[in-house]
């Protein structure tokens, strides 16, 4: 977990782009070609760790918080607005030093390292200088909401993945935790000069946040999540000492109050809160969107050229959906309806208990044992790294989505985690799940992140992601699984792979509605139900998500599309020398890029294979 504006994703951390596999290019091995190469990996190099300088959490996160790093340890980031100056003159600076070095020196694989690094940098100084609000961030105007705000994100980070050993990893956390209280402090001053600049969550968002916040402040200090995650890990690792009884006096006399002041301050937001959902509202909204559309696609796709694919994926995908409801007996009403009726058949719904729940994630388990054995027909690189399945944490699931990833940490000492929201089994009936965990894990998340951190590549080039080749692979996965085979003889399956498919095309057309044509909450939820049939609960998760982190949403169904035109354009250039695992070797040993960038790789490794090369499966660990 990194700060807010997660820099190291967005900014100069974009330069994972230079991993594209050399072989890939043409080759120039000129001293000065070399040279010009170690000199702009050294600036690299500067930029990361510049980074990783403002960000312990995601140091922990890395398991890179050791050696000279083993300090950042015991802290947690500098949320003020002080800070979000500092790293605003930050990225100015990375640009101008970037803008200095002379590209024309470069090979062709790290000029393409370059361009990518500038695109992140130009993007986020722009942002940085248009917006006074957010610190400049474009994943979302919102400092505190259902999903942002170190009340939401800080317990789990905490407990999953700041380490506990020995007794120094137990003493630098109850650091971090005594410090918890002045994070929060800092967000709710944040909040309060963005709600001064007219930057103040709809009305829903905010009594949603504050759901989840008071549910938080009122589970006695002794049962939280804060005191119960040391509690049990010392008594694991036979640490000595009071920690139980100290983290319960700094939950109750410290985080508590702080968090109180936020509920406090977030409940003096409601009579300011008007019911429009869209950032349209917002000061520069229009532009806002504008940008956290391009950011998040990494195109220049409008909000209406976003909203005509969106329809016109939904009416292709629903029609392939209704052939195969028709052969399963599934005759009467929309399709969207048709698929209400499969949520709402109890035979395929795990019972609602504790019990029913360690079932299905069982049942998981079993589903990426099967398809990790397939993995060698369709890939060359393989991740070594482990996935697991785990529950949303509790006390975040009422607003968390169905499901999402973390990344293993780069030492190893961490696997991959796929979490899964199991606040309703009603809500993730057993035809969901399937494809959801290609999605999250293999050949998912997973396995696209896991090969970026395991290469013999710089860490800037291990870290990083732009949101539409992230989420564009793993929704490319979710097809993938249709073609390895995945579905021969599970239809139901096989709807729940278009379901979510046309889930993505939907997204499409809620996000642009409410950001750029003034949908409300309401009709986007109507459009959202009446098209793939979700529960209203699932449904009202998702729009709420839309309504605070505008434009990601857009990224995976842009993103898949992509993967799907290139590929088809390596098809019908290499004919009968096209093979997929290199097509996949190629495209993954990448690493991250814009989808523009992508383009370039793809055309690289086409014009290679033509010449003879083997393209990026000799890079193969």
């Amino acid at each position: 977990m990194l700060d807010r504006r997660n820099l190291l994703a967005t900014s100069a951390a974009a330069a994972v782009a230079v991993s594209i596999p050399r072989q890939v290019f043409a080759a120039d091995t000129s001293a000065d070609t070399a040279g010009a190469s170690k000199k702009l990996n050294a600036l690299f190099d500067a930029f990361v760790s510049e980074q990783l300088d403002h960000a312990p959490e995601g140091a922990t996160s890395l398991g890179i918080d050791t050696g000279p790093r083993a300090h950042q340890r015991s802290e947690l980031s500098d949320r003020s607005l002080v800070e979000a100056d500092r790293l605003k003159a930050l990225v100015a600076d990375q640009l101008k030093r970037l803008e200095a070095f002379n590209r024309a020196s470069l090979s062709a694989s790290d000029a393409v390292g370059y361009d990518v690094v500038m695109y992140g940098l130009k993007t986020q100084d722009a942002a940085d200088r248009k917006y006074a609000y957010a610190g400049g961030n474009l994943q979302g105007p919102y400092v505190i909401s259902q999903l942002t705000g170190s009340y939401q994100q800080l317990p789990d980070f905490l407990d999953s993945q700041h380490p506990i050993e020995n007794k120094a990893d137990a003493d630098a956390y109850m650091a971090r935790l005594d410090a918890f209280a002045r994070v929060l402090d800092q967000e709710t001053d944040f909040a309060r000069h963005d709600a001064g600049l007219g930057v103040v969550p709809p009305d829903f968002i905010i009594s949603r946040a504050l759901t989840q916040m008071t549910g938080i402040r009122n589970t006695p200090a002794a049962q939280s999540v804060l005191v119960q995650s040391v509690v049990r890990r010392t008594k694991e690792k036979n640490i000595a000492g009071n920690y139980g009884a100290d983290a319960e006096k700094i939950v109750s006399e410290k985080v508590y109050p702080a968090l109180q002041q936020q509920i406090d301050f977030m409940t003096s937001l409601q009579p300011k809160a008007v019911h429009d959902a869209g950032v349209w509202r917002l000061p520069e909204g229009p532009s806002y969107y504008g940008d956290s559309l391009d950011q998040a696609t990494t195109t220049t796709m409008k909000p209406a050229d976003v909203h005509k694919l969106g329809l016109e994926v939904v009416a292709q995908l629903s029609a392939q959906a209704d052939t195969i409801m028709k052969a399963q007996g599934l005759t009467r009403g929309s399709v969207g309806q048709r698929y209400r009726e499969m949520y709402n058949d109890p035979k395929f719904r795990y019972p609602n208990t504790d019990e029913g729940k360690e079932k299905l994630i069982a049942d998981l388990n079993t589903k990426v044992q099967a398809i990790r054995a397939r993995l060698p027909e369709y890939f060359g690189v393989l991740p070594k790294a482990n996935v697991v399945i785990v529950r949303v944490p509790k006390y975040t699931e009422a607003g968390a989505p169905g499901g999402y990833y973390q990344n293993p940490s780069l030492d190893g000492s961490r696997p991959g985690r796929y979490y899964i929201n199991l606040r309703d089994t009603a809500e993730v009936p057993s035809w969901t799940l399937p494809t959801l965990t290609y999605h999250e894990a293999i050949p998912g998340h997973h396995l696209q992140g896991s090969i970026q951190q395991e290469a013999n590549l710089p860490l800037i080039r291990k870290i990083t992601g732009f949101n539409a080749y992230v989420e564009g692979w793993a929704l490319y996965a979710e097809q993938l699984a249709v073609e390895i085979g995945m579905y021969k003889d599970d239809p139901w399956g096989h709807l729940g792979q278009l379901h979510d498919a046309i889930f993505r095309g939907v997204r499409l057309v809620v996000d642009s509605g409410m950001h750029a044509m003034k949908w409300s909450r309401e009709q986007a939820i109507k459009y959202y139900t009446g098209a793939i049939g979700d529960p209203e609960a699932s449904a009202t998760t998702e729009v709420e998500r839309y309504c605070v982190w505008p434009g990601q949403a857009c990224s995976y169904m842009v993103g898949k599309v992509t993967f799907l035109r290139l590929r088809d354009k390596a098809k019908k250039a290499l004919g009968p020398r096209f093979d997929l695992r290199d097509f996949h070797d190629a495209v993954l040993l990448s690493g991250a890029v814009p989808l523009t960038v992508l383009d370039n790789v793809v055309d690289e490794y086409i014009a290679a294979k033509r010449n003879g090369g083997g393209g990026a499966r000799s890079s193969r660990h």
